[in-house]
This record gives C-alpha cells, structure tokens and sequence, in this order.
C-alpha cells in the first residue's frame, strides 16, 4: 500500500532507512526531499527517448522500452549502491507523481524482500505540502528578526542562538548567498525549488509556539525569492537592531570575506560594480586597498561609505519599532551573552 504524506512533519518521523529519488538526475538536481538519495529509473536521455516514443509512436512501444530500461538500471543500483544493503532494510521510493518507474523500483525491491515502500502521488505530494506552508496560508511561526547593518556579526549571532538551544533559520545559508554585493557563498546558489524545501523543511522541524530566530533581508537573497508566506510574516516580525563600533565590524567583515581576498579577481570584479555609486577616484582607493592585502581599512571604508548610508535608507513602513543592542565588541562571549539575553527577550518579544 502506498505510503502517504500528511504533512511535511510526517518525513522527519517516516519509518524508512532511505528515501530514494527515481527521477533523473536533472530533476533531482532540480529539488528533491532532502536527505533523499538519486538512484534514476532512467537517466535524462533515456526519459527523453522513451517521451518521443510514446508521443511519436505508441504508449505500448514506449512501455516496453521503458521498463527494459529501468530494469537494466536498476541492475546497476544493486550490484552497487545497494550491494550492502542487509535483508531488512526498508526504502521508501518516490518518482515523479507516484507512477511507473517508482512502481517499478518498488516492485523489483520488494521481489528481493526488502520492504519497499511507494510515495503517493511521489514528488508532486511533497511539492503541495512545500507550497501549501510557503505560499498558501499564513505562516505559524513566532518570527524575531536580527536585523543591523553589514559587519555586525548577525550570521555569526544566529550560530550563538543555535549553540545556545534557539530555534533558527538561517536564509543566507540556505541560499548559498551573503545578502549583499559580496554575494555567493560556494560555487552558485541552489534552484529557487530547493532553497523552498530545505526553509521549508527547517520550519517543519520547529515548534510554532517557541520563538525562530532570522536575520532581517530584502525580499531577495542574490537571485532567490524568500517565500510569500515567510516573507510577509517576516515584515511584521519584532526586530532586534544590532550596532558595534567600526573597528569591531571591519574586522569581522574582513574575517567572513577571506575567500575573496584568496580571489583577488573575483574582488576586484565585485569592487567595480561601485563605480556608479561612488566613482573611479573612491573605487581606485579601495582597489589598492585590496591589492596591498590592507582588507580591515578597505572594509572600514565599504563600511562607513557604502554600506550604513545604504542601510540607512531602508524604509520598513510596516514594521514594529526596533530593539537596539549596543555590542561593546564581536567577541565569541559578547555574542554568546547576547544569544542568552535575546532568548529571555524573544519570549515576551515574539507574538
């Protein structure tokens, strides 16, 4: 009987040993429910192929095709991924809406003794439950927001809030991105599909009742949508605004921006998309600033020149007053005790 998803909630307590994607790899590349594993049914070329066959020629034709090539991949999936799986193992296998190639799997496992299990109506029933909590109903969550401007070590006060037992949903993370000019963090942000399931999955784990904690951004992470439903929880949310003394940011910024100074192109590049705001003669100052290694000046200067005007225009018309938290330092303690204060705080805060 195929297993059935209520609620994203219900993953997290599946009683499964694997979960196993028989999509093809661009659609598992695409989003998939995390944690799943892609063992294809059919690789990208052959979906096509059996896809113009069945339009072209005939279902039956394509069928036939089809399943000689499923049972050759899956072969392969045995005699390797799965090679040591023992005797009792229990996979539940999904495909892309609960059909043949998920049934087929299932069904060659499940010959062998495993007890397989299908997902109904497999990705599709997932995806619902992704956009139904992202996009179709008010979000249950009592949001904080930890808002403040660049180098204020927001990201690194949400690890403190981790640490500490907090709830947190770390955006930036998830999108790969920073937030702002300096951009990705790793090769390239994920598909907007996949930055939905992995919030959406975060936020299936959390207890509504208790506070989450997330940083303050604009409705877009680098190319990145933040969900309607999060997004309009996030305007209302009450915010704590972070302030530090510059010397404090610039170090912490020039800290968190150590994979540019091991680019310097790439540095420079992002330096020149300044020009239209600030000029050659400002943009020249601070490419020799990064070409003599001098990273705490030049982000002193990104600081106070481009950065807080920035922030400070930001207008937040719907937005409850701010609680502002004067950090003497960035230090790991100051961070720690603040993550401990913000706790107590959030509780009577949150609504």
């Amino acid at each position: 009987m195929p297993l059935k998803l209520e609620t994203l909630a219900d993953l997290s307590a599946l009683d499964a040993d694997d979960i196993i994607d028989v999509r093809a790899p661009s659609e598992f590349a695409e989003d998939h429910i995390p944690g799943a594993i892609n063992l294809p049914a059919l690789s990208d070329d052959e979906r096509a192929r059996v896809g113009t066959i069945y339009v072209q020629d005939s279902p039956f034709k394509a069928r036939k095709i089809g399943a000689a090539l499923v049972a050759r991949n899956v072969a392969t999936h045995l005699e390797t991924e799965l090679a040591e799986r023992p005797g009792g193992w229990k996979p539940v296998v999904y495909c892309w809406r609960g059909g043949q190639r998920s049934g087929s799997v299932v069904s060659i496992l499940s010959q062998i003794g495993w007890r397989a299990q299908q997902l109904e109506d497999g990705y599709k029933s997932y995806r619902r439950l992704v956009k139904a909590l992202l996009y179709d109903a008010p979000l249950p969550h009592r949001l904080v927001l930890i808002d403040g401007g660049t180098g204020t070590a927001k990201t690194r006060l949400l690890e403190a809030l981790d640490t500490a037992g907090a709830q947190v949903l770390d955006l930036e993370r998830l999108a790969s991105h920073r937030g702002s000019l300096f951009g990705l963090v790793g090769p390239a942000q994920p598909s907007q599909k996949w930055f939905e399931s992995q919030v959406a999955m975060t936020l299936s784990r959390f207890d509504p009742s208790r506070p989450v904690f997330v940083e303050a951004e604009s409705n877009k992470i680098g190319r990145l949508i933040v969900p309607p439903s999060l997004w309009q929880k996030m305007i209302c949310a009450p915010r704590f605004e972070l302030t530090a003394p510059l010397p404090a940011r610039a170090a912490h910024l020039a800290r968190d921006y150590e994979d540019l100074i091991e680019d310097p192109t790439r540095l420079a590049d992002i330096l020149e998309q300044l020009v239209s705001y600030h000029g050659h003669a400002q943009v020249d100052l601070w490419h020799e600033m990064a070409h003599s290694g001098d990273m705490c000046t030049l982000a002193a200067g990104l600081i106070e020149t481009h950065y807080d005007p920035r922030y400070r225009r930001i207008t937040r018309k719907d937005a409850p007053k701010p609680m502002r938290i004067a950090l003497p330092d960035l230090s790991d303690a100051t961070l720690a005790q603040t993550a401990a204060n913000l706790i107590t705080q959030a509780d009577d805060a949150a609504p």
